[in-house]
C-alpha cells in the first residue's frame, strides 16, 4: 500500500496552528508520510536522559525533536507572512507547482 498523500514536504517553513507550541515556525527536516507525522526543527522539544554506551558516546541530558501530527502544522507564505492551505497549478508543461491559496505565489522549499 503506498504513503498517503501529504502536502507538507522535507525543507518546507510552517507554523504550528495548535498545541503547546502554537504560533512558532520552523523548517520540516523529516516527514514521516505514513504515520501522518513531520519532525519540525526546534519545536516541539523533549529531554531525554541517555546512558553512557561506551567509550564513544556520553551519558547526559538530551533535548531532541519528537514528531508532530501533519494536522497540527500548516505551511508558512513568507508573503502573506501567515499559515496558508495548499494548492496546487498545472503548467503548460504539465508540470504541478504547489502555490499560497491565499496569494496565489509559488511555495518555495528551502
Amino acid at each position: 500500500m503506498a504513503a498517503p498523500k501529504c502536502k507538507i514536504k522535507k525543507n518546507d517553513l510552517v507554523m504550528v496552528v495548535t498545541g503547546r507550541d502554537r504560533g512558532k515556525t520552523g523548517k520540516v527536516t523529516k516527514v514521516l508520510a505514513k504515520e501522518r507525522l513531520v519532525i519540525v526543527e526546534r519545536i516541539n522539544l523533549v529531554k531525554r536522559h541517555l546512558k553512557p554506551r561506551g567509550t564513544t558516546q556520553a551519558g547526559g541530558i538530551v533535548e531532541k525533536e519528537l514528531p508532530l501530527s501533519v494536522s497540527k502544522v500548516m505551511a508558512f507564505c513568507e508573503r502573506c507572512n501567515a499559515p496558508v492551505r495548499v494548492g496546487y497549478k498545472t503548467g503548460a508543461d504539465k508540470s504541478r507547482t504547489r502555490v499560497c491559496r491565499r496569494c496565489g505565489e509559488a511555495l518555495a522549499s528551502s
